[in-house]
């Protein structure tokens, strides 16, 4: 995190992590503004967490994806990825003469083409296999087991802002807690027996 930026902003209380496909109903003006520039400049922007317990500063670098719907009225169903995180330094009520917000931002260039280690990798296969999904192999890093976890807001922000060597024993741990959890549920499958 060394060089500071200015992008366009678009606070949420969501934080995106590397990697992550978020769904967006954009339908304020500043918004829309802010789409027609992503959208003809190949533009990426922030999301800046805008939540209480983010003392941090913390935000989603984002592009969009694609357009999934427009409204008569204006408004747009969009996805956009997640592609590093940032810091604030600043947010600005309008970027350049934009309607929509800006800010002054220090990005993360996480690098998420970094394969998860075999540990974490062993226990995100097994999980996948419980809830009967078999990407496995094609997840590359320790954020494709974050993301398939649905982490909380507060546990996004304690994983991103740990030492990196601690960040695959965190998600190991969510992994096992999640797999306990599936077996609970097998078992009282057997006990119950529906009418």
């Amino acid at each position: 995190m060394n060089d500071v930026v200015k992008i366009p902003m678009f606070p949420l209380s969501i934080f995106p992590l590397p990697g992550e496909m978020i769904p967006l109903h954009i339908f304020e003006p500043r918004y829309r503004q802010l789409l027609e520039d992503a959208e003809a400049k190949d533009m990426p922007f922030g999301i800046y967490f805008n939540h209480v317990s983010n003392t941090s500063k913390l935000g989603s670098l984002v592009k969009l994806e694609s357009v999934i719907k427009r409204y008569e009225t204006g408004e747009s169903d969009i996805i956009v990825k997640c592609v590093d995180l940032l810091s604030l330094a600043k947010l600005f009520r309008t970027y350049r003469d934009k309607l929509y917000p800006g800010g002054e931002v220090g990005l993360w260039h996480v690098d998420i083409t970094q394969p998860m280690g075999d540990h974490l990798r062993k226990f995100f296969a097994e999980y996948l296999a419980m809830i009967r999904l078999n990407h496995a192999d094609k997840s590359i890093s320790l954020y494709d087991a974050a993301n398939e976890l649905n982490l909380g807001f507060e546990e996004r922000l304690k994983l991103v802002q740990m030492e990196e060597e601690r960040k695959e024993s965190f998600l190991i741990a969510r992994l096992k807690y999640h797999i306990q959890l599936l077996r609970e549920v097998e078992k009282a499958k057997d006990v119950y027996h529906l009418n």
